[in-house]
């Protein structure tokens, strides 16, 4: 293995399809209109010197190190600025340009140090190639660099010396060494969209300053290393990379945190990960990171990790490490008794959304196969199983519409109960160029998100809607499309069951779901809700792309069908730039739900009831499989606490701090005999479970992920794993415990069997994904390299489907003892339930829960900033510290949970989707009141955690 080289072309790519032929040193190069002399050149081959061009950012044309001369053109012109034309005659090196470049060259290096041998950059420095490239043998100049090399002179103070930056957990700020070519403040502004960085100062003086002359933590930068891959010195440079050293090959994986599903270069040093550069040919996030992906990786190797399989008879025993044997055969013999005595449907599983689709695939495989029930299920029960319902019914498959690309694309974009550039930073951040690009933006949503205003980004929108009324707000929506004639017949007649349209036009042209009506509902004014409907149906491509917010209520399922209905009667669907787009929360969420992991639905969500789909897997698994569908994740607790469920096991997922009502979570896993945490930490689940088998991290497996935009991409493995096993070799050695003849030798072969028995999987495999990088399902005869845009020549289900959205209020309701609406959500630096992030300096940003109170609420309550508070409810309460802000309405109060201390999910309430019960989140009726410290609760679980993490006798690791 080597390190993967990726060309920098200098510019980037230009669009046009129209072709420009012209001569560059003496060879005939054609390249698309637009394209810049420097891309052409290097297009066929030829680098001309450069320092401050990159083809992330555009073209700067100031360090003029890439002078050209072109006939017919005085003087010689940047190559990174000049575009080609027609006929053109240009020479990259010439005596005079050699000259002037060495020139350059010389002022360059004579206000810069010479510690190349023991720099952090020595073998990965731009301004040392170019040096050479030049053919510098000296500087006229001396390098004395009096401006800021030095700290002192001759025991006088350099008052132009300014000293390295290290604030920043995870890389330097050399002011000495930068050049200041400007690429990082380039690469803040256009890739990020943060503009946290400048260049002060002039001539000599001038630097980058991060803010107004801060600190890199203490600035507005998010740390998303933008900056610090486009430097081409050791100005920025990461700190792995000093303290290990330059990497030596490189493995291309995908990231195994939110659902963009970024593409990266892990760059190593034997089985020590360097750094993870973003990697340019991905398609999810074309070469840009956000803090998670790039620099939060740590905990694959922290202390915390469990490596050996821990076994114990009660939940207040310590536990005892044992061999992978004997962890094993108690699990498969527990199961056996359980079923021997309770029933075969006393026992199920849940399945990881951090997991690969191969790893999924099998937890699934041993219910079904193993365990013989349906009894399986995963985290996206809690997230995105309305999503599932609602675009299925009205679209005839359960997924988004569109690839990332179509951003670029969209005219008007309406972000619905989410927030990219926290939640999905690098979505976000390609959103927000659009947006500087003129695309207008609606934000629907209770919080003032930061897309609402930001630099160089302004909503024309901001409808902050009552939590829990989304269906009437979009109905209302609606309700202005159709009585105003904004609909797009043509697109219905041809697209749509008609007859389902006319009635629900019907429905929604009703005096009760006007914007004047449902203003009273909502809390958004009547003109706001008709000017934003005005927009998305006359604004051009018009796109949704939506969260949690929208998912995690009552009426979840029917806010999706809502969406749907939008995006039909505007004809928005089927092309680039527009569709109905859901925001996945974790890496694999879209990946867990296609793999057959509910319990009422098989690989490729064909429903356990069809006999035909039972067949392929009967046949190929040779077992019978039951026809009814098993437990859902809120039953199961509901019949363990009835005495008919009785063990669980639990795959890469946090139930006691991801679920709602933690009460009824601890008691339902208290009342249960085995429960099993395959996991890489001893996480909140682990509290109450009997068997511990330790899980891998991404970097030590092979597999796939499969990310929001339904693109299923190669995880691969870089590092031996430290517990010993893959994930998907602990299921196959669970199965083969409990008498299955599993016998896989690699991931790809259960990839083929994926593929052989899930239609939108067909074309799927690891060849393929090998020679095209990634594709988006479905892939199949039909559409061999995959199918980027969904429903272009039809729906899955033939007609869409126009449903019927009724509003229904929320059982959830506030009251004297509860007047305050509580909302939950995700910060940037976090993620999930902070597992991993927790366990990385991400921290530094956000260690701890706060809860956003309106100015307004806190002062009738007595709240200053940073007051212990007790937030309570009618399921619990808990306490944290608050913070006043303007951000959250009067009435409503915000926090995050992503801190198991603060247990936010202790407050809220059992209220479900009525389709999925996907938990109610977004809608917790609260009351908060000052507090001196921890809750009973806190206290009593906090001493029960420590309890329970217990370890008696510890074994070498994989023992």
């Amino acid at each position: 293995m080597t390190l993967i080289h990726e060309t920098d072309y200098g510019t980037p790519a230009a669009r046009s399809e129209a072709m420009v032929s012209l001569t560059i040193d003496g060879r005939t190069v054609a390249v698309p209109v637009g394209t810049s002399i420097m891309r052409a050149a290097m297009e066929m081959g030829t680098q001309i010197p450069k320092l401050c061009a990159t083809d992330m950012v555009d073209a700067f044309g100031s360090c003029r190190m890439c002078l050209v001369e072109v006939d017919g053109m005085r003087g010689t012109p940047a190559s990174c600025t000049t575009p080609v034309a027609a006929g053109m005659v240009v020479r990259t090196q010439t005596e005079r340009l050699a000259q002037i470049r060495k020139g350059v060259m010389e002022l360059y290096i004579s206000d810069h140090p010479l510690d190349c041998l023991t720099c952090a950059a020595n073998g990965d420095c731009e301004l040392q190639d170019m040096a050479g490239a030049v053919g510098l043998r000296e500087v006229r100049y001396g390098y004395e660099g009096e401006n800021h090399v030095v700290a002192s002179r001759a025991g006088a103070v350099n008052d132009r010396f300014l000293p390295k930056d290290e604030s920043n957990p995870y890389f330097t700020y050399d002011p000495s060494k930068c050049i200041v070519c400007s690429r990082c403040v380039r690469a803040c502004e256009e890739v990020q969209g943060t503009f946290a960085l400048t260049i002060e100062g002039r001539g000599f003086d001038s630097r980058v300053s991060p803010g107004m002359h801060e600190s890199f933590l203490g600035s507005e930068c998010v740390s998303c290393g933008a900056c610090v891959q486009a430097c081409p010195t050791a100005t920025l440079t990461e700190k792995s990379v000093i303290a290990i050293g330059q990497p030596e090959h490189s493995v291309v994986t995908t990231c195994a945190y939110c659902g963009v599903g970024c593409t990266f270069k892990a760059e190593m040093r034997g089985e020590d990960v360097v750094r993870m550069v973003p990697w340019k040919d991905g398609k999810a996030n074309r070469g840009h990171s956000c803090v998670k992906g790039r620099f939060a990786w740590g905990y694959t190797t922290h202390r915390d990790r469990i490596l050996n399989p821990m076994i114990r008879e009660k939940i207040t025993d310590p536990w005892r490490e044992v061999s992978w044997d004997e962890a094993l055969a108690r699990v498969a013999s527990e199961f056996r008794r359980i079923q021997g005595t309770y029933g075969k449907d006393a026992i199920g599983g849940i399945t990881s959304s951090r997991c690969t689709n191969e790893e999924t695939y099998l937890v699934q495989k041993l219910v079904r196969a193993g365990f013989g029930n349906n009894n399986v299920d995963t985290c996206a029960r809690v997230c995105h199983s309305p999503t599932g319902y609602g675009l299925k019914t009205a679209f005839g498959t359960s997924a988004g519409t569109q690839d990332f690309d179509s951003v670029e694309h969209s005219d008007v974009v309406m972000v619905i109960g989410a927030n990219p550039t926290d939640g999905h930073p690098v979505f976000g951040s390609r959103l927000k160029k659009r947006l500087r690009q003129g695309a207008k933006l609606i934000v629907v949503d209770p919080r003032r998100i930061d897309l609402v205003r930001t630099p160089h980004v302004e909503a024309a929108f901001h409808l902050p809607l009552k939590p829990g009324t989304n269906v009437a707000l979009l109905t209302a929506m609606a309700h202005v499309i159709v009585t105003e004639g904004l609909v797009d017949e043509a697109f219905v007649r041809e697209r749509c069951d008609w007859s389902a349209f006319a009635h629900w036009a019907s429905f929604v042209a009703e005096p009760r779901n006007s914007p004047e009506a449902v203003e009273a509902i909502s809390g958004v004014p009547a003109d706001a809700i008709r000017g934003a409907a005005r927009l998305y149906a006359t604004g051009g491509n018009g796109a949704i792309y939506y969260g949690l917010g929208v998912t995690e209520h009552s009426q979840g399922s029917t806010t999706v069908m809502a969406i749907a209905n939008l995006a039909m009667a505007t004809g928005n669907l089927g092309r680039e730039g527009v569709g109905v787009n859901p925001l996945r929360g974790q890496n694999n969420v879209q990946g867990s739900c296609d793999m057959g992991s509910f319990p009422h639905e098989l690989p490729g969500y064909r429903h356990i009831s069809d006999d035909a789909t039972r067949d392929i897997f009967e046949k190929l698994w040779g077992v019978t499989l039951d026809n009814e569908p098993g437990l859902r994740i809120p039953n199961m607790f509901d019949a363990a606490l009835d005495g008919s469920f009785r063990g669980l096991y639990v795959q890469g997922e946090d139930i006691v701090q991801s679920d709602p009502n933690t009460h009824h979570v601890t008691a339902g896993l208290s009342a249960m005999e085995c429960v099993v945490v395959h996991d890489l930490f001893l996480n909140e689940t682990a509290n109450y479970a009997h068997v511990f088998l330790p899980g891998s991290t991404f970097l030590e497996k092979d597999g796939t992920f499969t990310n929001a935009e339904r693109r299923i991409q190669r995880v691969r493995k870089v590092m031996t794993p430290k517990n010993g096993y893959a994930d998907w070799e602990v299921t196959q050695r669970l199965a083969q415990a409990m008498g299955l003849p599993w016998a896989y030798t690699h991931p790809g072969e259960i990839m083929d069997e994926i593929a052989a028995t899930t239609p939108s999987f067909a074309g799927v495999s690891y060849d393929k994904l090998e020679a095209l990088g990634s594709v988006q399902w479905p892939c199949n005869d039909k559409a061999p390299e995959g199918t980027p845009v969904m429903h272009a020549a039809g729906f899955v289900r033939g007609q869409g489907l126009f449903m019927i959205t009724e509003y229904v209020a929320t059982d959830e309701k506030t009251g004297p003892r509860f007047p305050l609406l509580l909302t939950t959500g995700r910060i940037l630096s976090q993620y999930n339930v902070g597992a991993q992030t927790r366990r990385t300096a991400n921290v530094v940003w956000h260690e701890e829960d706060l809860l956003e109170i309106h100015p307004h609420d806190a002062e009738n309550r007595g709240i200053r900033e940073g007051d212990f508070v007790r937030l309570a409810s009618r399921a619990g309460d808990t306490t944290l510290r608050a913070t006043i802000t303007d951000r959250v309405a009067p009435g409503v109060v915000y926090t995050t949970f992503h801190h198991p201390l603060t247990q936010a999910n202790v407050v809220t309430s059992d209220y479900s989707d009525w389709a999925t019960n996907c938990p109610e989140y977004k809608v917790t009726a609260v009351e908060v009141a000052p507090s001196n410290g921890p809750s009973d609760w806190q206290r009593s679980y906090g001493e029960h955690a420590a309890q329970s993490r217990r370890i008696a006798h510890r074994l070498d690791a994989a023992e």
